[in-house]
């Protein structure tokens, strides 16, 4: 955080390790850094600012991380409102409290790949190379943030953006978003198909959920759709998956795509009247 969210005074700061709970020496830091002792931060180490084994500190909701957040919010007011990097902090606090132990996901082997499992693997395939799991370490926590910032933009244009209808399958969303990721949150919500058109490129996206079903328990696809949009809308480019959840116009990996000359409210009208659902 100090080196992403306060660039001006640490984007170019060195690392140096200590043992745990020490501080560096003032001959360390000559020698090795070129630098004195006023201008060391000791982080998670040596009982200061930005430590939290002091046993005032000591309670779950405090972290490394979490006073740093607080430096980071006090020097930046405009970061109180960054949910994303909240959600980090609050994240990192309960591994740092070993409070994972009692998430849903613990029991399972898919639990082993979040991140705080693969920064311990690494222990394993670079044996004390402090510098490259720093690396790693931060390389993959802007990874997180960035997917996190993503999560809550596509959470906000669900709730402002988002058009709700109905199919004989259940409740239905559109929207206009650049966001892929309103797809993939939409469904979480329950939304039995996600129809994206993308503002810019005019691109769209229509994704059923995997256990979508109609009335009568029969598997729902979107093949039928896909028939008659093709037909409708010939100069774009589409592609039904084998799956018959997706019916995409344009991929990031097909090069020669063309976009939907479609409304996104004309892809609605498409849908509904092909499945039978009036307005």
């Amino acid at each position: 955080m100090f080196k992403r969210f306060d660039a001006l005074n640490y984007a170019n700061a060195q690392v140096a390790f200590v043992d745990p709970g020490d501080t560096i020496s003032l001959e360390d830091c000559e020698k090795n850094f070129n630098c004195q002792l006023h201008e060391v931060t000791h982080v998670d180490t040596g009982l200061g600012e930005f430590d939290h084994h002091q046993p005032e500190k000591a309670q779950a909701s405090i972290s490394a991380s979490s006073l740093v957040y607080d430096y980071i919010c006090q020097q930046y007011p405009d970061k109180k409102d960054d949910q994303a990097l909240a959600a980090l902090v609050n994240h990192i606090t309960e591994i740092d409290h070993f409070r994972e132990i009692y998430w849903a996901e613990a029991k399972e082997d898919r639990f082993l790949f979040s991140l705080h499992s693969l920064i311990h693997g690494h222990e394993y395939v670079n044996l004390h190379d402090d510098q490259s799991q720093l690396n790693f370490g931060l390389q993959s926590l802007d990874y997180a943030y960035a997917a996190l910032t993503q999560h809550y933009k596509a959470k906000e244009a669900i709730k402002e953006r988002g058009q709700e209808f109905n199919l004989p399958i259940g409740k239905c969303l559109a929207i206009e978003s650049g966001n892929d990721d309103t797809i993939k949150l939409a469904q979480i919500q329950g939304y039995q198909l996600v129809i994206r058109k993308d503002p810019e490129q005019d691109f769209i996206r229509i994704k059923a959920r995997p256990d979508s079903k109609n009335p009568d328990g029969s598997n729902f696809n979107l093949e039928k759709l896909a028939k008659i949009i093709k037909e409708i809308d010939q100069s774009a480019s589409w592609f039904c998956h084998a799956s018959g959840k997706m019916l995409l116009n344009g991929s990031n990996g097909w090069r020669q795509k063309k976009a939907s000359k479609l409304s996104l409210q004309q892809v609605v009208d498409l849908v509904q009247k092909t499945y039978n659902q009036k307005s």
